[in-house]
């Protein structure tokens, strides 16, 4: 008999009979208050009922239609609602499947479009798991340890982490915009670069958002150097943080955007957006796939993004994030433990330190276990496993939220000793 290989790890024991909303109900007969979402994914919720129909009504139209062979429907209207809500010079889309796929794709199109070999990527950051995509990625060297050699021309540069270096938010924006001018000068020029790659939140680096002045660093000196930055929202983007986009909390605007996870509301699709002069400086024939725009999908994205328009969730996103926040801060003064409570919107970590302030993943661990228990679904994140993160669903509400911070208290209670 085949069985789940030995290296997928549960981050919980719960087995879905059914979701609807915020909540999951297991074949344990006990309903949980998801704050995983699939990891950022179910962005409207477990199966609203608008994305529900689309998808159904796609399904009994045409299910597969490769879009380099014969375009569909889905897939032009996606194009159009997208359009809505990029940047407004981001006018050109190429969709693939994952995360990773777009972060190969952007990555690709830098190379092709500047004929620089080099990207330059953050220190925590997260960009997916297959060989150039691990290559890139820097949240942990579970993501690309023991399958060397990894992809070549990538550079790392550090990240603004305030607590991390002990300093305050603007003494570490200098500092990593001052390492970043030396990287330039000690290893990879600027005539070599292709492209910045960054997260406007690192996502399983421990859900740090980028401060504004770094992203808005990382703009001038792309203009500067004719360099390609782009935004890896693909964690952050549709809502998440309280604005549509991650970056719109500054005036570092992309010349490449990478969105996935919560644009479908759980269907797998993906895309990169940038302007047509640069979209037309790739290789003819350097985008494609087999599965990339699935029309089923595309259809659940065009319902997605009408619901977060008409449902308001942006905005609900904000509001319920400043509540998740504010609550979490409460409970950071009860406990030593807690050395950090961070976020945008619905997009919120925790960080667990031990008394001398080093990472303590142990306690992380325990407490994200101990949420279960109480029947609120949670994940860890960070390079050391020590940060709790909540992503809870961008219909969530207030009572939601609350009955959320009620469970943690009650999982800090049990697994907290300080």
């Amino acid at each position: 008999m085949a069985s789940l290989s030995p290296l997928l790890k549960q981050a919980t024991p719960v087995v879905v009979e059914h979701a609807s909303g915020s909540w999951i109900h297991g074949t344990d007969d006990r309903d949980y208050l998801d704050f995983t979402t699939g990891i950022g994914v179910t962005s409207t919720g477990h199966c609203h009922p608008r994305v529900v129909e689309a998808a159904r009504e796609q399904t009994g139209k045409v299910i597969h239609a490769q879009y380099t062979t014969v375009m569909h429907k889905p897939l032009l209207e996606l194009t159009d609602k997208l359009g809505e809500v990029l940047p407004p010079a981001l006018d050109s889309v190429f969709y693939a499947n994952s995360g990773s796929e777009a972060v190969e794709a952007a990555i690709r199109l830098a190379r092709m479009a500047t004929g620089r070999p080099n990207i330059v990527v953050f220190q925590g950051g997260f960009h997916g798991r297959t060989v150039a995509a691990a290559s890139l990625t820097t949240a942990g060297t579970r993501f690309s340890a023991g399958f060397a050699p990894l992809m070549s021309g990538v550079h790392m540069a550090p990240f603004p982490y305030a607590l991390r270096y002990g300093w305050n938010e603007a003494e570490a924006v200098e500092f990593a915009l001052r390492e970043l001018d030396y990287l330039l000068l000690s290893r990879t020029a600027p005539n070599d670069t292709a492209a910045f790659l960054i997260e406007p939140v690192l996502g399983d680096g421990g859900y740090i958002p980028t401060p504004p002045a770094f992203l808005e660093g990382l703009r001038e000196r792309a203009d500067r150097h004719g360099i390609v930055l782009i935004l890896d929202e693909v964690q952050a983007g549709c809502g998440r943080t309280g604005k549509f986009w991650g970056h719109q909390y500054s005036s570092g605007d992309p010349d490449i955007v990478i969105t996935a996870k919560g644009i479908a509301s759980g269907f797998p699709i993906s895309a990169i957006a940038a302007s047509t002069e640069l979209m037309s400086k790739g290789w003819p024939g350097s985008q494609g796939g087999t599965y990339g725009g699935n029309a089923v999908a595309a259809a659940a994205g065009c319902a997605t993004l009408d619901v977060i328009r008409d449902e308001g969730l942006v905005e609900n996103a904000r509001v319920r994030g400043e509540q998740l926040q504010d609550g979490l801060t409460v409970l950071q003064a009860k406990y030593d433990a807690i050395a950090d409570v961070r976020g945008l919107g619905l997009m919120q970590g925790i960080e667990f330190t031990d008394a001398s302030g080093e990472p303590d993943p142990a306690t992380a661990a325990a407490v994200q276990q101990a949420t279960t228990t109480h029947g609120l679904l949670t994940l860890t994140c960070g390079p050391a496993g020590n940060v709790v993160r909540l992503i809870p669903a961008l219909v969530v509400t207030a009572q939601e939220i609350d009955l959320g911070l009620e469970r943690f208290a009650l999982a800090l209670a049990d697994a907290v000793t300080r």
